[in-house]
């Protein structure tokens, strides 16, 4: 009996360190060099990272080498400029980003989910 109150602990805590449902579309923008640059990140509800970008500066691309723990997110994209990497945190219908981009500069993107 006294093993219950573990468990119990232990099944509370496992659940909130569940990934939290990411699933949907998140808009944003960075100011880059070249001016401010608009990005749409579609997220697919499921418990791995998994998805598409895209700007109006490049085609939709998708999603590689995701990676969520905790509330932090990182992912890449390959364009044809290169590799973009994006790593930051998401909190609720907000995520707040810093994209690498493919010269190594680093612009950050915070980005907001749209409302279905």
């Amino acid at each position: 009996m006294k093993l219950f109150p573990i468990f119990t602990l232990v099944a509370v805590i496992a659940l909130g360190l569940q990934a939290a449902d990411l699933g949907g579309t998140w808009k944003g923008s960075m100011e880059t060099e070249g001016g401010s640059v608009e990005m749409t990140i579609v997220l697919k509800s499921a418990s791995a990272v998994a998805g598409t970008v895209k700007s109006d500066q490049f085609t939709e691309a998708p999603i590689e080498n995701a990676r969520i723990d905790g509330h932090k997110i990182a992912f890449e994209i390959n364009i044809s400029y290169g590799k973009l990497v994006f790593e930051g945190d998401v909190s609720g219908d907000e995520m707040k980003l810093t994209v690498a981009g493919t010269q190594g500069n680093k612009y950050p993107l915070r980005c907001t989910r749209q409302k279905q």
